[in-house]
């Protein structure tokens, strides 16, 4: 009888154990769904918008209008030779869905200045109805496997700013990546608008305030096959 005993509740213990893995499994899953619908609220940040680039898929810009997004930043170039194809198609796109548009350059450390301003130029118009364009700084050690000195990024770097400047008739924005800014501490030596990014909660690693946040990295939309980048902007 007591042997019984013991291997009903055996039983009954896997059986709680495994209904609770289950449950378990079931939240987290709608923990992850909601993860990915995610945004700041409108009364905090009232202007939001994505940022889409060429490994994204395809992009309802109309729909995403529709879905609250007030511009967009395109992927336009990156170093010397990089340069996004549907970064023509998605900019008249976007226009005749209502967005406002903004262009990214890819900053590649390991190239000189002049060449990425003339790759850059060639791909984005000269129009004062974009938004300011955005230098994005991150670190890839496959593309860039002996990143230079810091005198000699910031050289480089101040000297592509200007001339992207130059061209777009206005300050660019600092696209800043976590791993960049521990490296070469951007946002203390150069003075511009900051653009940081980490989901769900707002970062502090610039050491100052920023401008715009890449809130949601994985953000899921209808209006998109993959997933987007969700940035907000400060008031």
């Amino acid at each position: 009888m007591a042997r019984a005993k013991r291997s009903t509740k055996r039983v009954v213990r896997r059986r709680l154990l495994a209904l609770g893995g289950l449950l378990l499994l079931v939240l987290g899953g709608a923990g992850w769904w909601q993860a990915g619908e995610w945004r700041p609220a409108r009364e905090r940040f009232p202007v939001q918008g994505v940022e889409i680039g060429s490994a994204d898929g395809a992009v309802n810009l109309a729909a995403l209008k529709a879905a609250g997004a007030d511009f967009v930043y395109l992927d336009a170039s990156e170093g010397a030779e990089g340069r996004f194809s549907a970064f023509e198609t998605d900019l008249a796109a976007a226009r005749e869905a209502g967005l406002q548009v903004g262009a990214v350059h890819r900053f590649d450390p390991c190239m000189g200045a002049d060449a990425q301003v003339g790759n850059f130029v060639t791909v984005v118009p000269r129009d004062a109805s974009l938004l300011p364009p955005a230098v994005g700084l991150d670190l890839d050690d496959q593309a860039c496997a002996a990143p230079p000195a810091e005198a000699a990024m910031q050289s480089e770097l101040t000297t592509l700013i200007n001339q992207i400047e130059a061209h777009s008739g206005k300050p660019a924005i600092l696209k800043l990546s976590r791993g960049f800014e521990a490296r070469y501490h951007v946002a203390a030596m150069i003075d511009r608008n900051l653009w940081v990014s980490s989901s769900y909660l707002a970062p502090g690693y610039a050491g100052r305030p920023w401008v715009m946040w890449t809130a949601n990295t994985r953000m899921r939309s209808p209006a998109a096959d993959g997933r987007l980048r969700w940035v907000v902007v400060r008031p």
